[in-house]
């Protein structure tokens, strides 16, 4: 692996240490994504978290931070979001996060009764806040594409499994929920309104379908990065049905492309299961990208070859595309 290496998509939400043993001994950094989940700790909890962590393991990571929804359509909203961004940044946070609640929670609605998505003009001077002041918003909208598909035309199995064990979240289910599509063009509506706007498209821009759309996002918001956390395994998917077109895809968008892996500490696992699944994840991920070697991934059936990726390239996947976007630890 790669010496130093970046994994720029975590959640670290406990105190536990052994995975900080183990990014030291890798020579790994973290970016730790504060999200407005309901069952994530507080959004100052979390942030404090990535504070205790860097005090004791000398400064490992770097954090975003978000804002609550909780009191949208009161008429401090704004003021208080704005201020909790400022606080944010001012403790040290590198971005902003906005999370699928927004477009997907029924209970957010606009002043129609609709559900309230990105593109809602009450968003705009939170967007103009943080291009004003040169920072970079993170954004996870809708979900993978098979959660609108019935379980039989998901294209892998973790997807699959999830939605079967999860139904109240498979929106193939939930039709009176705005579509995928619907999703994504309120996300390209701000980019488009906010030309300037430094933004990182989470999961693959939340199209990891099909690299084509996430090439298409690339070329069309030239001040946009994307991540593969919690993709790659859709990416094995398609170099399986043609390898040359996955590898031509990194290589071609070598420069705006972050590596991480979307593992979540939150206590349902011991510190060290968390720290073997982290290891596992940095050698699997990084023998698909760095060799030819002939493969098998459990989310699907069947075999795909490595990228074999120059070393220029992996780099900058790695850890230099990260640094650029987010900064390093303590410096």
């Amino acid at each position: 692996m790669l010496r130093p290496f970046f994994d720029a998509h975590v959640h670290l939400n406990t105190e536990s240490g052994e995975k900080m043993k183990a990014a030291i001994g890798h020579d790994v950094y973290f970016l730790s994504i504060n999200t407005d989940i309901p069952f994530f700790p507080s959004l100052k909890e979390q942030e404090d978290m990535v504070h205790s962590l860097n005090e004791t393991f000398n400064d490992r990571a770097v954090y975003v931070c978000s804002f609550d929804m909780r009191q949208w359509g009161k008429e401090n909203w704004l003021t208080d979001v704005l201020e909790q961004i400022r606080k944010g940044i001012a403790r040290g946070a590198k971005g902003v996060k906005m999370w699928k609640n927004i477009g997907m929670d029924a209970e957010l609605r606009d002043e129609k009764g609709n559900f309230l998505m990105l593109d809602h003009p009450a968003f705009d001077p939170i967007y103009e806040y943080i291009q004003a002041n040169d920072l970079v918003l993170i954004g996870h909208q809708g979900e993978p594409k098979n959660c609108w598909l019935p379980l039989d035309e998901m294209t892998v199995d973790s997807d699959r499994d999830y939605f079967s064990a999860h139904p109240e979240y498979h929106m193939y289910l939930n039709p009176e929920y705005p579509s995928y599509e619907a999703q994504i063009e309120a996300r390209d509506n701000i980019l488009r309104r906010h030309p300037k706007l430094k933004f990182v498209g989470l999961h693959l821009f939340s199209l990891e379908w099909n690299l084509d759309e996430v090439a298409k996002r690339l070329d069309d918001f030239p001040e946009t990065m994307t991540d593969l956390a919690e993709r790659i395994c859709h990416v094995q998917y398609q170099a399986l049905q043609d390898h040359a077109r996955v590898r031509d895809f990194f290589i071609k968008y070598q420069d705006r492309i972050i590596y991480g892996t979307d593992v979540i500490d939150d206590g349902s696992l011991s510190g060290q299961e968390v720290a073997d699944r982290l290891e596992h994840l940095w050698k699997f991920h990084w023998d698909f990208f760095a060799t030819e070697n002939t493969m098998e991934a459990p989310e699907f059936k069947g075999e795909f070859k490595g990228l074999a990726l120059p070393e220029t390239v992996l780099e900058k996947i790695f850890y230099t595309n990260a640094v650029k976007t987010y900064g390093k630890p303590g410096v």
